[in-house]
């Protein structure tokens, strides 16, 4: 189960967008926070959100839910500092958040070259949980440091509409969607009491081992247990047996190619997008593994 530091470094050196080489960069303490937020900032618009490829395959300049996700992970991994921009995200998130508090999918594009037809189709006056638990799952990470995003009043409307999502689910929603309500319940754990409660409720609908297919995505594609709780400590990881989660650390681990980088099993929608997702599954994998002692 070795890792590679030295190769995934060098793979990130030769294939990775700036953002991620900084993010590993700072993973293994050889830049600073300014460096991250400078390289996230090239991907801010002046409403205040993300847009310009910072979701890989939604590539159109525009800022979207799916951008935002992946800038309050950089706002996350700079903790204990913060940015003036997380508070700004999430004026620009109320302002695009329906009357319920819910995000859509995605918003509309001038131009979709590059982009997933699933972005491109969604309908951008209906909310959905699988939208606004993958931005409001990480908004609850960056707000047990940052007090702009803890008190901000999308933050609050955002997890009402969660709230009320997951307790209306019945059967299990789709893999990706379930996925992200976990996440979100599992962060909301530190904030509110009927948290737990709502992580028991998506216990029913996740497989003892992990493996959640994912209807309509490429053949094989799958999640797994790492993708539900992938941090140790945390509630969600109660889903879970410990040799469920020491042979998923032990895949990961192996999944090192001999480039240095990781792969995803699902389709990228432009050859900028493929080395943009290795680039970022190959620092999610470090992050992990450093996580729990393995690199």
């Amino acid at each position: 189960m070795a890792v590679h530091l030295s190769a995934a470094a060098s793979f990130m050196a030769t294939h990775a967008r700036l953002l991620d080489r900084r993010r590993f960069e700072l993973l293994r303490g050889e830049t600073d926070v300014s460096a991250v937020l400078a390289a996230v900032d090239g991907y801010r618009n002046p409403d205040g959100g993300y847009g310009w490829g910072l979701e890989p395959d939604l590539r159109a300049p525009e800022s979207q839910p799916g951008g935002a996700l992946h800038a309050f992970e950089v706002f996350e991994e700079i903790a204990p500092e913060t940015s003036p921009h997380a508070g700004r995200l999430c004026d620009w998130l109320a302002s695009v958040s329906t009357s319920d508090g819910g995000l859509p999918f995605a918003l509309p594009v001038a131009d979709s070259a590059g982009c997933a037809p699933f972005w491109v189709q969604a309908d951008p006056a209906a909310a959905t949980l699988q939208s606004t638990a993958f931005a409001t799952s990480v908004a609850l990470r960056v707000a047990r440091h940052d007090r702009a995003v803890r008190e901000h009043p999308w933050t609050a409307a955002a997890t009402q509409y969660c709230f009320r999502a997951i307790r209306e689910l019945s059967s299990a929603p789709h893999a990706i969607a379930l996925s992200f309500a976990v996440r979100f319940a599992d962060a909301a754990c530190d904030f509110h009491a009927e948290a737990p409660a709502l992580l028991d409720h998506l216990a029913a609908f996740v497989p003892a081992d992990g493996l959640v297919p994912v209807e309509g995505g490429s053949d094989g594609e799958t999640l797994r247990a790492l993708d539900f709780a992938p941090l140790p400590d945390r509630p969600a990881r109660a889903l879970f047996t410990g040799s469920v989660i020491d042979a998923e650390l032990r895949r990961l681990a192996d999944g090192q190619q001999d480039d240095g980088g990781w792969r995803v099993d699902f389709a990228s929608f432009s050859p900028a997008a493929a080395l943009d997702w290795r680039g970022y599954a190959t620092v999610r994998a470090v992050a992990i593994l450093q996580r729990h002692g393995l690199a």
